[in-house]
């Protein structure tokens, strides 16, 4: 199975899916689901130079929400570097690096979808970088706020005119008092046992 991983630029809110296989028809659906799951408006859509994501369906879906998609150029890992940090510091740390058979895909997506991305969002803190410039105008990226994606979030201006439909503040807010961080964390690593025992469980039977 393959991890999909989306991470928004400005607040680092990020949503994970999982596809038995990369094919139009497998992706899109769980694209729907990803994007539904984004609090805001979504203004840009930019992913890498896949054929999965640069193709017609996507295209018309992006369309559809009014959402600008753009690409990575070839061989520039760099232009999707916030995604590809996420990759290893988030993805990888929890699921490792074996492989995961494909029809474990709808079982990880539920736990991405219920458990996994409540948890990066609400509990999870971020570094947020800040520029400095040097005297002699160096740029240099330093990290003095850590705090949640809901946190940054929170703190833009004229925020409830951005969020999607009916959601409000409140309803946010209260969705990131339902736990503490740690009864968060816990119950996260809990799920993520459950669910590879249950991998072992199918490779037995």
């Amino acid at each position: 199975m393959y991890h999909i991983n989306a991470v928004d630029e400005v607040t680092q809110w990020q949503v994970v899916g999982a596809v038995p296989q990369i094919s139009e028809a497998w992706l899109k659906p769980v694209l729907e689901a990803m994007l539904a799951q984004l609090p805001f408006r979504i203004r840009g859509f930019h992913s890498d130079n896949g054929s999965e994501f640069i193709n017609y369906t996507v295209a018309k879906l992006l369309n559809k929400l009014l959402i600008e998609q753009t690409k990575s150029r070839p061989r520039h890992s760099n232009d999707n570097g916030l995604v590809e940090a996420k990759n290893g510091a988030v993805i990888r740390k929890h699921m490792g690096y074996d492989h995961i058979a494909a029809p474990h895909a709808a079982a990880v997506e539920a736990f991405y979808r219920e458990t996994f991305n409540p948890y990066l969002n609400f509990h999870r803190p971020c570094g947020v970088p800040e520029e400095v410039v040097s005297a002699k105008g160096k740029v240099k990226r330093v990290y003095r706020w850590y705090a949640t994606p809901w946190e940054i979030l929170r703190q833009l201006p004229d925020l409830a005119r951005h969020l999607k439909g009916d959601l409000t503040i409140h309803e946010l807010e209260r969705l990131s008092r339902l736990e503490t961080d740690t009864a968060a964390a816990a119950g996260m690593q809990a799920a993520k046992e459950k669910l590879f025992t249950s991998f072992q469980r199918r490779r037995s039977a």
